[in-house]
């Protein structure tokens, strides 16, 4: 066999890597499309040594203190091969022009990808509080005065979101994204028909479950399927575009919701959900094809080995380890992250907090406007808007100011992940003030459009604490980013299906404007929170010994 030629990716640097894996959510030592920072396959062996025991060694990727960055000396650096001369057993795209990879498929097939999977990955946040101003009537259908419950419908899709990525970011590992992204969407689809034909409580809230933990799938693999496609130069506006799905889709699907559940019932809120997927879905049959690098090598090299007999052959992504150990590996880490890294658990607990703010107001803003306000039908559902609005000004924002500020530290020369904070000292001041803003103005019954700034106000703040955190956890873990994101996003979610239960109680005992001042006074007592991260959080990780 010829050996192949270099493909676009032979000579990924690190950062390269890194920057790759966490945009495909997985850490860097498991492979794609660049390549992991885990040493590929000997070059002259398909599997891993073995240890006088006989067990595979793992140690290449458990030997790493992902909060000190240090090294156990195994893993190898990717900024220079390893051999200079290739070896023909090694199955690589051939050569930079190979069709076969994913960033040389035409511009009409890729951007076709791309703008499905941003529509995807809109609807499936639109439709965790799109039935919001439906609940009275869900409520009413089912014979339930239960506050706790009305509550907990909206949030138990948040909690599908804590449990269903977890495997489905393994298992797209080991299977590419294109099963994950079709069986995904298609129980999606199922547990949305039959939420809309509940015929009481408990199944309707089950069915809400498992909807969030199937449509989770597009916010877990979207990321890196536009990494695939899109070459850097070109990936920040498919990033930006897919990134707004999971900004504005809970905030507008309620406006979409009130209009809809007047006119046909709170049922019609998830038959239109189920037949924009189905739609969706019919297309991505027809148009998605798989694009992670590693399932395509695997596929050419066992197609060889058919082909031509040579038993040897092997993926250059090959990393060595069974479906087995590399599902174990991506699934255990996040936990281990969360209870073993104080600094992780420090800044996940911190957003989980403020997190669930915002699904105290998804639970409870039909309510208020519909008895402080009268608002009643479609109108219900405009309730959101502020909130939407100020969460898309807060991303602009992060995205122009945060950058520009580490951009000036790394041309310093000082950068440190605590840099990425600065920012969010200023999103720790909004949050109360837009919580105290609020509850006032709806306790005393001020033009509307007041509490509707008040919550543009929060939604600003939140994102400002959001984007921040994500982007710190990115820097500190490197390698292992992807855990660490998956670790703080079970933690928040699990905040925000559990903690708004109370919020209807809460607001009965102590009215409008108490309650949301007790929200503002804790979210006052969290401002110095930040400013100890960038304070702290450097001899917090020095301290830490988080082996992997």
């Amino acid at each position: 066999m010829t050996a192949p030629a270099p493909s676009l990716y032979l000579h990924a640097t690190r950062s390269e890597i890194i920057e790759l894996a966490a945009a495909e959510g997985h850490d860097a030592d498991i492979p794609s499309n660049a390549g992991s920072i885990r040493p590929v396959v000997s070059r002259t062996s398909t599997r891993p040594r073995k240890t006088v025991d006989g067990q595979k060694d793992l140690s290449l990727s458990f030997g790493k203190d992902v909060e000190k960055g240090e090294e156990n000396g195994s893993l190898s650096s990717v900024d220079e091969p390893e051999e200079t001369e290739p070896n023909p057993d090694i199955v690589d795209f051939d050569g930079p022009e190979d069709p076969d990879n994913p960033l040389n498929w035409s511009n009409k097939k890729k951007w076709g990808m791309v703008s499905l999977i941003s529509a995807i990955t809109f609807l499936t946040p639109l439709a965790s509080s799109m039935f919001a101003p439906g609940v009275p009537q869900v409520m009413a259908e089912f014979k339930s005065t239960n506050n706790m419950l009305a509550g907990f419908m909206v949030s138990v899709y948040v909690l599908g979101f804590a449990f269903g990525p977890l495997i489905i970011a393994p298992l797209s590992e080991m299977y590419g994204r294109l099963p994950l992204y079709h069986s995904c969407n298609f129980f999606f689809i199922v547990f949305t028909i039959a939420a809309a034909v509940a015929s009481n409580m408990g199944q309707f809230i089950t069915f809400r479950f498992f909807m969030g933990c199937f449509g989770g799938a597009p916010m877990v693999l979207g990321g890196g399927t536009i990494a695939d496609l899109i070459p850097r130069e070109q990936r920040g506006t498919a990033m930006a575009v897919w990134m707004m799905g999971p900004t504005i889709g809970p905030c507008v699907g309620p406006i979409i919701g009130g209009f809809l559940t007047v006119a046909k019932g709170w049922r019609w809120n998830f038959w239109f959900v189920a037949i924009v997927a189905g739609a969706f879905f019919i297309m991505s049959l027809i148009l998605m094809s798989e694009t992670s690098g590693t399932i395509i090598l695997e596929r050419k090299a066992k197609r060889l080995r058919a082909e031509i007999g040579n038993d040897k052959l092997v993926s250059k992504l090959d990393i060595g380890l069974t479906p087995t150990e590399l599902f174990k590996l991506s699934i255990v880490r996040p936990t281990k992250m969360l209870f073993r890294s104080t600094i992780c658990f420090a800044i996940s607990l911190y957003v989980a907090i403020t997190y669930a703010y915002l699904y105290i107001l998804f639970t409870t803003f039909s309510v208020v406007f519909r008895d402080q306000y009268g608002w009643r039908g479609g109108t219900t559902g405009l309730s959101f808007l502020g909130l939407g609005i100020g969460s898309l000004i807060g991303q602009f924002v992060y995205i122009h100011y945060g950058n520009r500020t580490v951009t000036q530290h790394i041309e310093r020369g000082d950068f440190k992940p605590e840099h990425r904070l600065y920012i969010m000292t200023v999103g720790g001041f909004f949050i109360p003030v837009g919580l105290f803003m609020y509850g006032w103005t709806v306790q005393a019954q001020t033009h509307f459009m007041a509490p509707q700034v008040a919550t543009g106000i929060i939604g600003f703040g939140l994102l400002m604490t959001f984007m921040p955190a994500i982007s710190y956890l990115v820097d500190v873990f490197t390698i292992h980013a992807a855990s660490a994101m998956a670790a703080s996003t079970v933690l928040r979610s699990l905040a925000a299906a559990f903690i708004p239960l109370s919020s209807q109680q809460m607001y009965g005992q102590l009215g409008y404007g108490w309650s949301n001042s007790l929200l503002g006074f804790i979210a006052l007592a969290l401002i110095p929170i930040p400013f100890l991260f960038i304070k702290y959080g450097e001899r917090i990780r020095e301290s830490s010994t988080v082996k992997l």
